[in-house]
């Protein structure tokens, strides 16, 4: 397997930064990662984005029920007192239960937070793409939600003066490549996401470079970059 493919290592990282890449695969993704400073730069980029999408969901008060649970597993629950030496008795078992427990008593937060909506919400960005160069260096991340197409343009992109940058929707389907409109050449900007993004089979998205204003003819003049979508 070539680990090196853009499509293969950003795979890859995807998976290990939300968990579902185990046993010896993650191993051996660790252990690349230490050869390959590309594979850890792509990994530290899908922690970026992955981690910014749990930073847009509310946070939720666990019910009171579940704190009494909680401290019921750490042993902070009073003990009848007959005396002095009996309550020590039973106290200490209850405290070294209690830190024993410890990580149950996280992994119940961590349940209550997860599956405490009701009904669940639905992730604001469904799609994700990464538009890098010939030497995998992150220029443009794209964010794309129900209604909105969110670009980031990153510290590694050197824009030209005299040139615009356009993206366009490659459909599989092979009917000329449709503008979604200008991509920024610092910060953020969001564009309008069409209808038709959702109706057809994308095969990747591409950028052009462009006169300053766009493509004149409607036809990207120069492709520099495509990538594929990821879905969430």
């Amino acid at each position: 397997m070539n680990y090196q493919s853009e499509k293969i290592k950003n795979a890859l990282a995807a998976e290990y930064v939300l968990g579902t890449l185990r046993g010896p695969a993650r191993q051996r993704f660790q252990k690349l990662m230490m050869q390959f400073p590309l594979i850890s730069d792509a990994t530290q980029t899908w922690e970026q984005h992955l981690n910014g999408l749990g930073q847009k969901i509310p946070p939720v008060t666990p019910d009171i029920a579940v704190w009494q649970r909680i401290e019921d597993q750490l042993g902070f629950v009073a003990q009848p007192i007959k005396s002095n030496v009996v309550a020590i008795t039973k106290s200490k078992p209850r405290v070294w239960q209690g830190i024993a427990g410890l990580a149950s008593a996280a992994a119940i937060v961590l349940a209550v937070l997860l599956f405490s909506f009701q009904p669940p919400l639905q992730p604001e960005v469904q799609q994700l793409a990464l538009m890098s160069n010939e030497q995998a260096d992150l220029l443009w991340a794209l964010e794309i939600g129900e209604d909105t197409i969110s670009v980031q343009a990153t510290k590694k992109l050197i824009a030209k003066s005299d040139a615009d940058y356009q993206l366009w929707i490659v459909a599989a389907d092979g009917r000329p490549p449709i503008s979604l409109g200008l991509l920024p050449k610092s910060g953020k900007l969001v564009l309008s996401k069409p209808q038709l993004f959702d109706q057809i089979e994308i095969a990747a998205l591409a950028v052009s470079l462009e006169p300053l204003g766009g493509s004149p003819n409607g036809s990207p003049t120069t492709v520099l970059y495509t990538s594929e979508l990821v879905i969430l």
